[in-house]
């Protein structure tokens, strides 16, 4: 399950847009980092994030975030392009990075590696990192846990975009609480969510593609709310609208377990480290001019050999996603998913395709390339 549910995973059911196959779009944009000043090693790192949201058809938080949210900001001078990693402290058990405003995957993938190494030998590791730049979907990571036969968790902040309960002013950001977990099945449990309803990436997308936001998930600061994707994003930025908390608005329906969440992530994500919060992160200065993100990630491996073992921890997590699935479904219901089932789906029917590309992703593509002097030629231009 993906950053804002099944939501947010485009499906490609009667696509009709053109695809990309995955080996050229992977060196496309390897190509294109590099010529942005990122070390080749790292635009490989990069470039995977990327296209595993892709893969999982989280397509918020794919390719159409290449250019307005890593290399705009590399050109804008928001985001550095070659990473320095400090580690700040450091115990057997748990790491504090400083990524000095690098890129946030590659300081991510450095802090997940010696978090499992570390987790191998005492069963649990933790780490946070501060000083960061957004580090693509927080499966990703967690998922480089399960990957190694652990549990990944891990969280991040944002730019304030989301109003706390009875709020309508945009605080916190959108905020993931992720968790991955290996079962006995061809796919794990991965559960990566926002911890609102709707995040910045799926409006952007909706912006993009022409189409509206859905009525209730976005506050407006006389507590009604609005649908034109690209006047949110405007209103938001200016403080005048604001997302939904997982729940909505009010207690009703449980709007507060949502900003709780939220906090939660707002709390780790700044508090382990003694990093900026909130309104501190809105990578703006008082005089509007643009700034640094400095954004935090939290991030926990929990090793199951140190309990009652792996086998048993993926065969019992195996078992409990069988049975919701094999459980009554509501009338007109074809089927029910557990979390990471629908992203699996999603890779077994684009791995032989590559990446489906609208119109405005074409345009970026070929600007890019001309732009880098690059030589490819994409299918969609014939």
């Amino acid at each position: 399950m993906n950053t804002t549910g099944n939501a947010n995973k485009t499906s490609d059911i009667h696509e009709t847009r053109p695809y990309i196959p995955w080996e050229q779009i992977e060196s496309f944009m390897i190509d294109v980092f590099e010529k942005y000043g990122v070390p080749r090693e790292d635009a490989k790192i990069c470039t995977d994030v990327l296209l595993e949201s892709d893969r999982r058809g989280i397509e918020s938080h794919g390719c159409n975030r290449f250019k307005p949210i890593y290399l705009d900001r590399i050109k804008d001078g928001t985001l550095l392009p070659v990473t320095k990693i400090d580690i700040i402290k450091e115990t057997p058990t748990t790491i504090v990075m400083n990524a000095n405003d690098g890129m946030g995957m590659v300081a991510s993938h450095d802090m997940m590696n010696r978090l499992i190494e570390k987790a191998k030998i005492y069963g649990m590791a933790g780490g946070a990192i501060y000083n960061s730049t957004h580090f693509g979907i927080a499966g990703y990571w967690s998922g480089m846990a399960e990957k190694a036969g652990m549990i990944g968790i891990c969280g991040t902040n944002a730019r304030p975009s989301v109003a706390p309960t009875f709020g309508v002013e945009p605080m916190m950001g959108t905020n993931p609480l992720t968790f991955t977990m290996p079962t006995d099945e061809a796919f794990p449990f991965n559960f990566d969510c926002a911890t609102s309803i709707v995040q910045n990436g799926k409006i952007e997308f909706y912006e993009r593609s022409g189409k509206p936001t859905p009525a209730g998930l976005v506050v407006t600061g006389d507590g009604g709310t609005m649908t034109d994707s690209g006047e949110i994003l405007r209103e938001m930025r200016a403080g005048n609208c604001a997302l939904l908390s997982i729940g909505g608005l009010g207690e009703e329906t449980g709007g507060y377990k949502g900003y709780g969440f939220t906090t939660i992530v707002e709390i780790l994500s700044a508090a382990l480290t003694g990093a900026p919060f909130m309104k501190e992160l809105s990578g703006r200065n008082a005089d509007g001019s643009k700034k640094m993100f400095h954004l935090g990630h939290f991030f926990f491996v929990i090793n199951p050999e140190f309990f009652m073992g792996l086998d048993t921890f993926k065969e019992t997590a195996g078992g409990i996603c069988r049975g919701l699935r094999a459980s009554r479904k509501a009338p007109g219901a074809e089927r029910i998913y557990t979390a990471g089932e629908k992203e699996y789906l999603a890779w077994q029917d684009r791995k032989d395709k590559g990446v489906p590309v609208g119109e405005a992703i074409q345009k970026e593509f070929i600007a890019l390339r001309d732009e880098c002097g690059l030589d490819y030629h994409f299918g969609f231009e014939d």
